[in-house]
C-alpha cells in the first residue's frame, strides 16, 4: 500500500480552503490518507530537491513537476522555462490564472474528472476565497471591520500561536463549517488580539508613509513595532492607485505591493506579479510581494517598484 500523500498549501486563507477542499476530495473519492503542511517562499531555495522521496501534492503554489496533485492560479507559478514546458492539464494538474482563488479551480476539477459532489459548506468557502484573495471586498471597511466567520479565521492568520496553527485550522476545515471553525475559542482569542492589532496599525500607519505621488504611495513599516495592515494605505488615502511598502513577516522583511481595489488605476498596463518576479518574488496582476533579505535591498526595491510604476501611470 502507498504511502500518505501530504499537501503543501500556501499559508493563507485561500491556501488552506484549497488544501482542505483536496485533502476531503482525496480522501472521499481515493480513500488515500492525506496530511497537510504549509509551504512558504523560503522553500523555493531547494525547489528541486523539495520532498524528494515522499507524495505530495501542492495547492496555491508554485509547480512542481513531481507533485501527484497540483492546482494553482498564480501566473507566476512557473520558476523555470523548463518547468512550464513541462505543465499540461490533466486528471491531476490544473493551472487557471483567470480565477480568483485556488478552491474553485479544485472543486470543479473534482466535479469534472472525479465524479465529487461539491457540498455547501465547500461552495461557501470558495466564495469567500474569492473575496478574500482577490480583494473583492464591497468597500475598505468591510475589508478592515468585517465580521464574516470567514473574515474573522483570514484576520487570525496574521497573529497565529504557532507555526503549526494554520494546519490544525485546516484539520477542521476539511469537515466544519466556516462559522463551526470560527467558534473555537483559540480562533476568538486570536480574533480578538487580531481586531486589537488592526486598530493600532491604523493608527501607526500614517507614520510609515515616506512619499506619495502621482498615485503611488510608498510606506516602511519595517519596525517590529508597527503592526501590518494590509488595506491600511487605502483606509487613509483612498485617491491612490497602488500601495508599495515593507513589512517584518516571519520569514523576513517584505516587499508588498498592490492595487487599490476601490479605486482602479487610469491604465491597465501595471503587472504586479510579473514586476516582484523580477526580483525573486511574484503574484498576480493586481497584487504581489517579494522577499529581499535585508533592510537596504528592501528599501531599494520597494523605492524602484513605486518609481517604476510612477513612470507606467504617467505614460499612460
Amino acid at each position: 500500500m502507498a504511502g500518505p500523500i501530504t499537501i503543501h498549501y500556501h499559508r493563507d486563507f485561500d491556501g488552506m480552503v484549497s488544501a482542505a477542499v483536496l485533502a476531503h476530495v482525496l480522501r472521499e473519492q481515493f480513500d488515500e490518507r492525506v496530511q497537510w503542511r504549509s509551504v512558504n517562499y523560503d522553500q523555493r531555495r531547494d525547489w528541486e530537491n523539495f520532498q524528494r522521496g515522499h507524495r505530495f501534492a501542492i495547492v496555491d503554489f508554485h509547480f512542481h513537476r513531481r507533485a501527484e496533485y497540483w492546482f494553482d492560479h498564480h501566473p507566476t507559478t512557473f520558476l523555470t522555462e523548463e518547468d512550464e514546458a513541462l505543465y499540461e492539464p490533466s486528471e491531476r494538474w490544473q493551472l487557471d490564472t483567470s480565477s480568483p482563488s485556488c478552491p474553485p479551480i479544485i472543486l470543479n476539477h473534482a466535479a469534472k474528472h472525479w465524479g465529487y459532489t461539491i457540498s455547501e459548506r465547500f461552495e461557501e468557502m470558495a466564495h469567500w476565497s474569492n473575496v478574500i484573495d482577490a480583494a473583492k471586498f464591497e468597500s475598505v471597511d468591510e475589508a478592515l471591520f468585517g465580521d464574516d466567520p470567514a473574515l474573522r479565521i483570514s484576520r487570525c492568520l496574521a497573529v497565529a500561536p504557532t507555526p503549526d496553527w494554520q494546519d490544525k485550522l485546516v484539520r477542521d476545515m476539511i469537515d466544519l463549517r466556516l462559522d463551526e471553525v470560527a467558534m473555537r475559542p483559540d480562533v476568538e482569542k486570536a480574533w480578538q488580539r487580531a481586531a486589537r492589532n488592526r486598530d493600532k496599525a491604523l493608527d501607526h500607519f500614517p507614520g510609515t508613509i515616506q512619499t506619495v505621488e502621482d498615485g503611488v504611495m510608498l510606506y516602511d513599516a519595517s519596525s517590529n513595532k508597527i503592526r501590518r495592515e494590509r488595506f491600511a494605505p487605502f483606509f487613509h488615502d483612498p485617491d491612490i492607485h497602488y500601495a508599495v511598502g515593507i513589512i517584518p513577516t516571519r520569514g523576513g522583511l517584505h516587499v508588498t505591493c498592490g492595487v487599490n481595489p476601490w479605486n482602479a488605476p487610469p491604465v491597465d498596463t501595471v503587472h504586479v506579479g510579473e514586476i516582484m518576479q523580477e526580483y525573486g518574488g511574484g503574484g498576480h496582476k493586481p497584487v504581489g510581494g517579494a522577499n529581499p533579505g535585508g533592510k537596504q535591498r528592501a528599501l531599494e526595491i520597494s523605492a524602484e517598484v513605486a518609481e517604476r510604476i510612477r513612470g507606467m501611470l504617467r505614460a499612460g
